[in-house]
């Protein structure tokens, strides 16, 4: 499952603006964000549309898409076979506590230096 998708915008305030409003009929709603770098939109099922400014730094590149994966071994998995399949490393897998308390992934650029993202947020469970 894609869990969530990230392009550049020229300005991130208009782009913000527009989505808010083209995006309410669905009824998909703004989630969080940082002001100045990106938005993220909620659309359903846990996935994200997110809005950025065109110059952040990585892991944000024009194009980033992220799939969810069921563990810690596969963020792993992918990680290696992408490398091995010739990307370059743009993140090795860890925890990234700055998107979510138990957020896990790693990333990739393509061919193309489109940022790839394997990931996986697991819920704690109590001891």
């Amino acid at each position: 499952m894609i869990d969530h998708i990230a392009i550049a915008v020229s300005d991130l305030q208009t782009s913000k603006l527009f989505y808010e409003r083209a995006l309410e009929p669905l009824g998909y709603r703004l989630s969080f964000g940082k002001e100045g770098v990106f938005w993220a939109f909620d659309v359903g099922d846990g996935a994200l549309f997110e809005i950025q400014t065109s110059d952040s730094k990585p892991p944000l590149t024009h194009l980033h898409v992220a799939f969810r994966v069921n563990s810690k071994a596969e963020v792993e998995a992918f990680y290696r076979a992408a490398l091995d399949a010739g990307a370059t490393d743009n993140g090795a897998p860890g925890p990234r506590p700055e998107y979510a308390a138990n957020y896990y992934a790693c990333f990739v650029l393509d061919p193309d230096g489109y940022n790839i993202e394997a990931m996986v947020n697991e819920p704690v469970t109590p001891a």
